[in-house]
């Protein structure tokens, strides 16, 4: 056990060498640190300037990206690769009932490299500034209608500085006659509005639809109920991630982030309000009778108060068992003047009137068990009863809860193909955060989910590729932590030392046998020799044992036959001088085996 508790102080000895080995060794360390974005740069430079290098020399490390291309029909695709706004239009709309100094839509939108980018020459739209309204627009190039073909939307979102109150999530907006892009605002009618949203700590992935009712011809915003994914890692973690909206002509969605399905549901059936109202509805006329009783309970008419029921007995009273304890200063007040306090020289007695030393607990009853006036604690009344109430009793004149009859709703329809929207000609973004920055990329709209798979793996999938590359393996991971928290250094060598150590120790411990090539060098007989020698002697001894059992056994039979000749020879002379026949008891005596002349072989 001391060599195990050795071992344990020694391993922990290490962990703290370690640990000041490191903190020495930090800063001599800083300048060999090779951070993987400057060798990407650097090998792109490589690859650039190879031209004026010798044919000689070795071929440098190659990032290269290649702006994505629709592998089939598309409504909508834009990449921002070209380094321009083309196509685009910043809207220069107001929002009304808003302050003038805010209500315009003044926020700035450049395409811009992300900030940490791996990929130099993927660019993207930028919202540049923080609390302004932004909004900008493109036009598709066609409308698209919801006939027989699922839509598929799909962008990238990288909240390069994190995101505290904001959205990044796109519209669609409606084909109308009335659909202006310069004054694209928050009132403009869209079709589907789907994408990230946060404030506070409510983390949201919007979809929302505008449905319209057939009856009155309004529109109704419908939306998806609430993810169970946990969606806090999206906005927090500074990666880029991917957003895609599949809605199917069976009315059926999907809603995926980094191709992975976080959301699904129907129509029908998943969106708040639902699509179609309900059959009945409440008579908005139908009044509860005066008479109706709710009350499932009522007070005992019957009931009458008890004649001892005291209702002014106080529910707490003084302790009369109790005692002043000794040492109790009476005279002594709890609180006194400060003696060390000191008038201030500013003070004013005409404006602040006259001047107390502050009150201090007072000093002598730090000692003793109390101060002031002894007065008897208070304890429960046991007479204390309260104020009596009638017990309560079932009601026989409970009629239940009152609810308004049904009737038929006036305003009831039966929409059983809500994908079927209106139809949609432009995508825009119109949004306010409190956080500058965020960065979007790689719009795609269309109807088929391959060409949308293909899309994301030549724009986000390279992004993906170009991070993990990048990204240290777990042992880096585990070596940037311990530089962040040294400690973890101790936690390292325990959790992988230690097994190893008392593996070996358990394992080895035990007494070691002398080998063969020891006993070669001496006459002592081997381990296995002597085993065998102790084996044989046992063998031996146990041998000579059952030979001399077998030999008092022969003995003790030849005695018992000499005795059985002998008594025979007796009965025999009596049976002649007497014949008469032997009892019973002397037929039994000579019949026992006993009696029986042994056998000899």
């Amino acid at each position: 056990m001391e060599l195990k508790w050795l071992l344990c102080v020694t391993l922990l000895a290490l962990g703290i060498l370690a640990v000041q080995a490191h903190d020495v060794d930090e800063d001599n360390d800083a300048d060999d640190v090779v951070d993987i974005e400057d060798d990407l740069d650097d090998g792109i430079e490589e690859v650039e300037g190879s031209k004026s290098e010798t044919a000689s020399a070795p071929p440098a490390p190659k990032v290269t990206y290649r702006p994505p291309v629709p592998t089939g029909e598309v409504y909508f695709a834009e990449s921002f690769d070209k380094g321009t706004l083309d196509g685009w239009i910043l809207s220069r709309a107001k929002k009304d009932d808003t302050d003038d100094e805010i209500a315009k839509y003044d926020g700035k939108w450049e395409v811009q490299d992300m900030k940490e980018t791996k990929l130099p020459g993927d660019k993207g739209l930028v919202m540049v500034t923080r609390a302004k309204h932004h909004a900008i627009s493109s036009k598709l190039s066609k409308p698209f209608v919801f006939d027989t073909k699922p839509l598929i939307i799909q962008y990238e979102v990288n909240f390069q500085n994190g995101i505290e109150c904001g959205g990044a999530y796109v519209k669609l907006l409606s084909k109308t006659p009335e659909l202006n892009l310069d004054q694209f605002h928050d009132k403009t009618p869209y079709t589907i509005m789907f994408g990230p949203d946060k404030c506070g700590e409510d983390y949201k992935l919007h979809f929302i639809f505008r449905h319209k009712n057939p009856k009155t011809g309004k529109y109704e915003e419908k939306h998806a109920k609430r993810p169970d994914a946990d969606l806090k890692t999206y906005f927090t973690d500074k990666k880029t991630h991917l957003y895609t909206l599949v809605l199917n002509p069976d009315n059926t969605f999907e809603i995926l982030v980094d191709q992975t399905v976080v959301n699904s549901g129907n129509l029908l059936n998943d969106m708040s309000p639902p699509v179609n109202p309900p059959r009945e509805i409440e008579d908005p006329n139908d009044q509860k009778p005066e008479d109706w009783d709710e009350r499932p309970k009522i007070p005992d008419p019957d009931a009458v108060k008890p004649d001892d029921w005291d209702e002014d007995a106080p529910a707490k009273i003084a302790d009369e068992n109790a005692v002043k304890p000794e040492g109790w200063l009476d005279d002594e007040p709890e609180y006194v003047a400060d003696p060390d306090a000191e008038k201030p020289e500013d003070w004013d007695e005409d404006m602040d009137g006259e001047w107390e030393a502050p009150q201090i607990a007072n000093p002598k009853c730090e000692t003793a068990p109390g101060c002031g006036t002894w007065q008897r604690p208070m304890i429960d009344n046991p007479n204390y009863k309260g104020k009596w109430k009638p017990p309560m009793i079932d009601n026989v004149n409970y009629q239940g809860i009152w609810k308004p009859r049904k009737i038929p709703n006036p305003d009831f329809f039966e929409d059983l193909e809500p994908f079927k929207m209106t139809p949609f000609s432009a995508v825009g973004l119109e949004l306010w955060s409190m956080t500058s920055d965020i960065f979007f990329d790689n719009f795609i709209i269309c109807t088929d989910r391959a060409v949308a798979d293909d899309w994301a793996s030549d724009g986000w999938g390279l992004k993906k590729a170009a991070d993990g590359a990048a990204e240290p393996g777990v042992v880096g991971q585990m070596m940037a932590a311990a530089e962040e928290r040294p400690w973890l250094w101790v936690v390292y060598i325990l959790t992988v030392a230690l097994p190893v150590f008392l593996v070996v120790l358990f394992c080895c411990s035990g007494k070691k046998q002398p080998s063969a090539a020891e006993y070669k060098k001496t006459d002592a007989p081997q381990p296995d020799v002597v085993d065998d020698e102790k084996e044989e002697e046992k063998d031996k001894g146990e041998k000579e044992e059952e030979e001399e059992e077998e030999d008092a056994n022969e003995e003790k039979l030849g005695n018992d036959a000499d005795l059985g000749s002998a008594s025979q020879e007796e009965e025999e002379e009596e049976e002649e001088e007497d014949r008469k026949p032997a009892s019973e008891e002397e037929e039994t005596v000579n019949r026992s085996p006993r009696n029986r002349k042994p056998r000899k072989d």
